[in-house]
């Protein structure tokens, strides 16, 4: 249990806060995360790394020389926002291109993708590779939809030590991949992890049972099974993962083999050291060589109680890289030079943009608007609580978190941008931009675009009408669906499809935007409430499908309520 907080919306910030005061001459803060403070060789290769906060020493904690030259941070367990990695990715820039590494997971891929997309458009070269070393998560016909656990560590190790050589931006990006091919993990749990002012844990693993095959998000394993001794856990694991060798090893006898057994927060060093014993002895029997072994917290989960095994399989090149000197503030191996020039930062945290000209009828719909905005923070902090019960079931339990975050951010944006005089257009597109940049994860991606799409349909010239907001709610529609998922795959999409279909025909059929839209949303949420009886498809639920059966989608019911609320808004602007 998580006990030492303030508000827990405000914890991941104030982590962040605390861990550059106690880490300066490491790391600077930027928008978005931190960077090194001292710099790097011109021209060389940027590693930023990143992901949710709540995995320390991952992500901030390995930014120094020969390692990341920045980390995005995003919220508990939470992708940092487009906005974010952007962000981070320009203060780390040094002249040689960037290099986006992060665990394969779907928030994430979907706020890195755009921010790469964005850099080259501003001409930075940027290239990503994604870390798929849990073997728990997918089969190995499927291993490009394997997530990123503690192997994490072993791809950044080898990236940065290649960008602190003077590899080129291409040269780094293969060093990356051939890395993470031949990284293999897999991890146990006694115990879930609870956020912060959560009463309960993510899940639970009844008494003297083992989770196995977690994730690091405090989605449960794929399986359970009775504690065994230390050495029998050094067994399973072992044996795990030398059944699977990778491509180009074809035994095991004879190779070279980089070990992490990694703490995931709660289990103590001495419990590791006596696992590692026998996994040692193990390894050894099976005739591979260890090298330079960790054994420590490098990839966590919060307060967890669990351990993973990860086998990093060495050549020449490799096993130089992962030898090379690191200074880090939660990781160090041999000796860096110590720069004296501190890095000159370019810090993209926004100032107040101008707002553009808007007319009397467009900023009385931006009123309405920024109304419906106050209406929705209230029922998502009415049920917060609940949309993170519900997606702790198959998922990681942040999406109250994230959901509240991002509207509060939008509500903000939304009364700052009509207290300057905006018009509809530019409420919902500041809101929008606050949204995503605030929330981070998927959910703040997805409704970062739609409110985007909304306001794009939308003008500051003239009045909002029916159709406007119908075409709106259609290229939102088609925006999130470009992000992958269909009907019927227990997602978001499940109410937005059925609701924005409603909506446009109603609307094309001479309906009040009133009437149309209050028809939709109970359309909507009976859409909802049937997600219970699917499987999940997408996202970190996919792996724990089972499990989700008679339990709605979280994004599915904040959906629900979402538009019920706007419903109510609109309503009552009509009495």
């Amino acid at each position: 249990m998580t006990r030492l907080f303030n508000e827990p919306s405000d914890f991941a910030d104030e982590a962040v806060d605390g861990f550059v005061a106690a880490n300066r001459r490491w790391v600077r803060k930027v928008h978005g995360g931190v960077v090194r403070t001292a710099a790097s060789a011109p021209g060389s290769v940027a590693l930023v790394v990143g992901g949710g906060s709540g995995h320390y020493p991952a992500f901030g904690g390995l930014v120094g020389p020969g390692l990341a030259a920045g980390a995005a941070l995003g919220n508990l367990f939470a992708s940092p926002s487009w906005q974010q990695v952007r962000s981070v990715s320009k203060s780390a820039h040094n002249g040689g291109g960037v290099l986006l590494s992060y665990g394969n997971y779907a928030g994430d891929v979907l706020n890195f993708d755009r921010a790469q997309a964005r850099l080259r458009e501003e001409g930075i070269r940027v290239e990503t590779v994604t870390i798929t070393d849990d073997v728990a998560s997918a089969s190995a016909a499927e291993k490009h939809r394997r997530r990123g656990i503690a192997g994490d560590f072993t791809v950044f190790k080898a990236a940065g030590a290649a960008a602190a050589a003077g590899y080129s931006l291409d040269e780094v990006v293969r060093v990356a991949q051939k890395a993470n091919d031949r990284t293999r993990s897999i991890g146990v749990a006694f115990t879930g992890c609870s956020l912060p002012g959560a009463d309960e844990p993510l899940f639970t693993v009844p008494e003297g049972r083992m989770a196995v095959g977690l994730g690091i998000h405090g989605e449960p394993g794929i399986s359970e099974q009775d504690v065994p001794t230390a050495a029998g856990l050094a067994e399973l694991l072992v044996s795990t993962l030398l059944a699977e060798l990778p491509d180009g090893v074809e035994r095991a006898d004879g190779q070279r083999v980089a070990v992490i057994l990694n703490g995931l927060g709660s289990v103590k060093y001495e419990e590791l050291f006596v696992v590692y014993a026998k996994i040692d002895e193990l390894l050894t029997a099976a005739g591979v060589e260890v090298v330079e072994p960790e054994v420590g917290e490098l990839v966590t989960s919060f307060d967890m109680a669990g351990a993973s095994l990860t086998l990093f399989w060495l050549d020449d090149e490799l096993e130089s890289l992962w030898a090379a000197p690191v200074d880090a503030p939660a990781y160090k191996k041999g000796s860096v030079d110590p720069s004296s020039a501190a890095a000159e930062i370019h810090d993209e945290e926004e100032l107040a943009e101008p707002i553009p000209e808007s007319s009397e009828e467009s900023r009385q719909a931006a009123a309405l608007v920024v109304t419906a905005l106050d209406a929705i923070k209230v029922v998502i902090d009415e049920n917060a609580d609940e949309l993170g019960r519900i997606d702790a079931v198959a998922g990681d339990g942040d999406h109250g978190i994230g959901m509240q975050r991002g509207v509060t951010a939008a509500v903000e944006a939304a009364h700052d941008a009509l207290d300057r005089g905006a018009g509809a257009k530019t409420v919902l597109d500041r809101a929008g931009d606050a949204w995503s940049d605030r929330a981070g994860g998927t959910s703040g991606a997805l409704w970062g675009s739609a409110l985007g799409a909304v306001g794009g349909a939308l003008t500051d010239s003239a009045a909002a009408d029916a159709d406007a907001v119908a075409r709106g709610v259609a290229q939102a529609t088609t925006e999130i669906l470009e992000f992958g998922a269909v009907v019927g795959d227990k997602t978001m999409v499940d109410v937005l499809v059925p609701f924005s279909t409603a909506l446009t025909e109603r609307v094309q059929a001479g309906e009040h935007l009133t009437d149309a839209w209050k028809t939709s949303a109970d359309i909507a949420s009976d859409a909802a409430a049937a997600t219970k009886d699917l499987l999940p498809k997408m996202g970190r639920a996919r792996p724990h499908a089972e499990k989700s059966l008679g339990t709605p989608d979280a994004g599915a019911v904040s959906l629900g309520l979402i538009v019920q609320s706007v419903a109510t808004v609109l309503a009552t602007s009509t009495k």
